[in-house]
């Protein structure tokens, strides 16, 4: 058995406790990104779901519902900024807990490079709009995944060193980030809703009017994504002052998220019809603000969304690196990952490499020639990964705390069928999707059309966390599988504060 730390010394990984729900709420409702998620995600639900896009993403919040009190649940046990990773190791396992913090890592490494790319489009259309369409003889087009590239990794890096400053500092510029553009997204939906020439109907809250039981699914495999993200406010639990303020800032981001998708989502149908709304595609916001009014106010709905995307960025590198610093201390990945900036309190060298292994693959995105078929793509193959660990963290709740159903009806459902029929939910979803892949296409094409190609890259994410973790387990011998039930008890010194509750022990 490889050596553990002992309890009497000191942790070497211990992160400074000054965040409270405030700061949660930021994260969280930074990573969420509901600006960036409804300007270019309100097209695409709609080629799925219709006119039925309200009623969709109504329906997909119940079992994330359920998954977030899981989270909140499992954080009041035991805070750690691996949650899911941690919770899932021990509570069903050492190797769907490392999948889980595995595939949690990659897919927010995806999701920095295409948001990085979105980013850079973004700022392309500023550009084009300052009557600037060229550079060098390089054409400025939004629409290039390449150029957008180029221009997003600068903005990578630019967050990064706000990230690596401290989580303090990055959660107070989100909040500024946060208010300019909810106020910009309120104003205009409300605008649409008031102006709109489409007229309103109840059957745009009725899922039951969806095309198909595919069409359905597959939606909700996007509602999902779009969702996601709520939960980076539990990565910062070791941060918080009280650990429950990072539930409540989980919980308060995830409902204010809610109302705006399903505002938004009425707002634009009441100003667009559907195949006007499709045809937009990632640009459905813009195009809205140029529909309502003249420049330059306009252009408030685009500048609204490069906060969004320059926020979501900063909010995604946090979370990720404190995910990777969780694995390391188990020794399930590299010891680097744990070291912490001794002036500013966060892991700043596993930051940098996350930002590093991000401008890689986005990168290697450029392969997609346009950037709606790469958003596309991202979305369609990270929603099945979210699906998945959010599945198993849900999972990892009812089994811990399956000593409830003999606590009476309340506490059962609370903690164990609640949790537990998310979990479900969110699998069976993913496992339909992913048939409905492997059958929809017979040769393979890297198009997002192409199911074999759609269900390779969550394939992959699920291939390669299973060999790390056979390195980790026989290779590195990590004591996170020592024990049989996941991670060890002495390999993680969780930081101790006076204000906050001492270290959380293995449940027996």
């Amino acid at each position: 058995m490889a050596a553990v730390i002992p309890e009497t010394e000191p942790p070497t990984t211990a992160m400074r406790r000054t965040l409270g729900v405030r700061d949660g709420v930021a994260i969280a409702a930074s990573s969420t990104a509901a600006t960036t998620s409804i300007g270019i995600g309100m097209g695409v639900l709609a080629l799925y779901a219709g006119r039925q896009t309200p009623a969709l993403l109504i329906i997909a919040f119940l079992p994330i519902l359920g998954i977030a009190l899981s989270y909140a649940r499992l954080n009041r046990t035991e805070p750690n900024c691996g949650n899911g990773y941690t919770w899932v190791g021990r509570s069903v396992g050492a190797w769907p807990g490392f999948l889980t913090g595995w595939v949690v890592l990659v897919a927010n490494v995806v999701f920095m490079a295409y948001t990085s790319t979105v980013t850079g489009s973004v700022v392309l259309q500023f550009a084009n709009k300052a009557h600037v369409y060229s550079v060098l003889g390089v054409a400025l087009d939004p629409g290039s995944t390449g150029v957008s590239t180029v221009v997003g990794l600068v903005a990578l890096v630019l967050v990064t060193v706000t990230a690596v400053t401290g989580v303090r500092s990055a959660t107070r510029l989100q909040w500024a980030l946060l208010v300019f553009e909810y106020a910009v997204l309120l104003v205009f939906c409300t605008w649409a809703i008031v102006s709109g020439h489409q007229s309103f109907s109840w059957e745009w809250l009725n899922p039951f009017a969806i095309g198909s039981v595919k069409s359905l699914a597959q939606g909700l495999v996007l509602a999902v994504f779009v969702f996601w993200g709520w939960d980076a406010a539990f990565t910062v639990n070791e941060e918080t002052k009280n650990a429950d303020d990072a539930s409540r800032g989980g919980l308060i981001a995830l409902g204010a998220m809610l109302g705006l998708l399903v505002f938004a989502a009425i707002a634009f149908q009441r100003a667009m019809g559907n195949a006007e709304l499709v045809a937009r595609g990632p640009q459905a916001l813009t195009y809205l603000g140029a529909k309502l009014a003249p420049e330059p106010w306009a252009s408030l709905p685009l500048a609204a969304l490069m906060c969004s995307a320059f926020a979501s960025l900063q909010s995604s590198v946090i979370p990720t690196a404190r995910g990777a610093l969780a694995m390391g201390r188990d020794r399930t990945l590299g010891r680097r990952w744990t070291k912490i900036h001794p002036r500013y309190g966060s892991p700043a060298v596993g930051t940098v490499m996350i930002m590093a292994l991000s401008a890689a693959v986005a990168v290697l995105a450029v392969g997609i020639p346009k950037i709606n078929l790469m958003i596309l793509t991202a979305v369609n193959s990270i929603g099945l990964i979210v699906a998945l660990y959010y599945g198993l963290t849900a999972l990892a709740c009812a089994v811990r705390f399956r000593g409830a159903l003999r606590d009476g009806p309340l506490e059962a459902l609370r903690r164990v069928l609640v949790p537990g029929l998310s979990a479900l939910v969110l699998f069976g979803l993913g496992g339909y999707l992913a048939w409905q892949y492997a059958t929809m296409s017979d040769h393979f094409e890297a198009t997002p059309d192409n199911g074999w190609f759609l269900l390779l890259i969550p394939t992959l994410f699920v291939v390669t966390g299973l060999t790390a973790a056979a390195v980790a387990k026989w290779r590195h011998r990590s004591a996170y599988f020592a024990t049989g039930r996941g991670t060890d008890a002495d390999a993680i010194a969780l930081p101790m504060d006076e204000s906050a509750r001492g270290p959380v022990r293995p449940l027996p």
